[in-house]
């Protein structure tokens, strides 16, 4: 049976780059879809998508990783984990800091489409960098993680803090659970 295991945290948390070296230990990995989205909406001349409207970003966020969650139903049986760069309530979640209207139909849809395991990486002020597609003060990318950490647990979620540390060391935290409760 398929697990499915999500690394969500606010920017600067290193998720991405710990993802990517899950990757590199032949995990399969689904993608984080931020980027490319307000890559796009940059070529088109739009800067900021997400501040701009934050509905049709997320919206197209909301298609990709349901698209992603779908997907692994029809990727081979494994009885490796499957890792996502985020779930669906990261979406949930980036709403509730903004205060924007999203629509009701996400809440019933994370209630009902369950990963298996939520890995929360803090920030971690020692990597954050501002950027092109990230624009959060550092002080802002804390409030994203907290409504992050918030919003898993009110769809009942226990979520799993890695703490900062090497590549090695937050894979073996990630391993030593899934260990404990899948029994890798």
């Amino acid at each position: 049976m398929k697990k499915r295991i999500v690394l969500t945290g606010g920017p600067a948390s290193g998720k991405t780059t710990l993802l990517n070296y899950i990757r590199s230990r032949n995990y399969f990995c689904f993608p984080e879809v931020s980027r490319d989205i307000t890559k796009k909406a940059q070529e088109q001349g739009i800067p900021h998508l997400f501040l701009k409207d934050p509905l049709a970003f997320s919206q197209e966020v909301w298609k990709q990783r349901r698209e992603h969650f779908r997907q692994a139903d029809s990727l081979p049986e494994t009885s490796s984990p499957l890792f996502y760069d985020r779930g669906l309530p990261d979406t949930v979640a980036y709403h509730r800091y903004t205060n924007e209207y999203y629509p009701e139909i996400w809440d019933r849809y994370c209630q009902d489409n369950r990963y298996d395991c939520v890995f929360y990486l803090p920030p971690w002020k020692e990597i954050y960098v501002q950027d092109a597609e990230r624009y959060e003060t550092f002080a802002e990318a804390e409030k994203i993680a907290a409504h992050l950490k918030e919003t898993y647990e009110s769809y009942k979620y226990t979520v799993i803090e890695i703490v900062p540390g090497s590549l090695e060391d937050r894979f073996v935290q990630i391993k030593t659970y899934l260990g404990k409760k899948f029994l890798l």
